[in-house]
């Protein structure tokens, strides 16, 4: 893991596998790796940004890299998320709307920052299953991830804004096999890099006032990146 500095810029890349870590990425970064899925990406990013808090290194921002799914966007094309939402939590029994965390004060749907141009945005959706499939028709998001919801809220915690780049691996056909997902990441690969490039460019030419980071509704800026008092 390093630190990647853009002009006066810090930054944490993260990233969920190895098989996602092609040449490109490997000759730009040196990434935090969390393993795959919401509840290894919370443990190991917050245990991270810890020790660099305790070390008085906290970064700028944190970048997370990797593939999605998706069965409406471009195949091996890199999206920026403009927002996450968490498919697993659902506490309608109780009275509280799908996608709403109960007794925490976080709306069901995040905003992220999209701070590239030339680079798409789409809406995301995180959880612990690999959709395929009809599995699609259950979704309100463009695209599906396993990490990015909690890699927001262990980043939040430490009062920190994250990017998402996500290049779509799968989605067309139904998965059948490892193969399926990993056959294209080397596209994804290329593409995450000339998108990284890009985002440092940005970074380098206006700081962190180039991501103009959404709040929820009904709040403001500062208080949505304020550390969570309930968690």
């Amino acid at each position: 893991m390093r630190l990647e500095r853009h002009g006066s810029v810090s930054v944490l890349p993260v990233m969920a596998a190895p098989a996602e870590y092609g040449d490109h990425l490997r000759a730009r970064i040196d990434p935090l790796m969390t393993g795959i899925g919401p509840v290894e990406g919370a443990v190991v990013l917050t245990a991270a940004l810890a020790r660099l808090e305790a070390a008085g290194d906290l970064p700028d921002l944190i970048v997370s890299l990797g593939s999605c799914g998706s069965r409406v966007l471009e195949h091996a094309a890199v999206y920026q998320a403009s927002s996450v939402s968490y498919r697993d939590m659902d506490a309608s029994p109780l009275g509280f709307a799908k996608g709403v965390t109960p007794l925490l004060d976080q709306p069901a749907v995040l905003p992220l920052p999209c701070p590239i141009p030339g680079v798409p945005t789409a809406t995301l959706s995180t959880g612990a299953n690999v959709v395929s499939g009809a599995a699609y028709d259950a979704i309100d998001a463009e695209m599906v991830d396993m990490e990015t919801w909690a890699l927001v809220r262990a980043a939040q915690t430490f009062g920190l804004p994250l990017i998402a780049l996500r290049g779509v691996s799968d989605g067309r056909a139904e998965l059948k096999a490892l193969e399926d997902w990993t056959a294209t990441l080397h596209h994804v690969d290329q593409n995450l890099a000339a998108a990284l490039d890009r985002l440092a460019a940005v970074l380098e030419a206006e700081g962190l006032a180039a991501l103009e980071i959404p709040a929820p509704q009904g709040q403001d800026p500062a208080q949505s990146l304020a550390p969570d008092s309930t968690s």
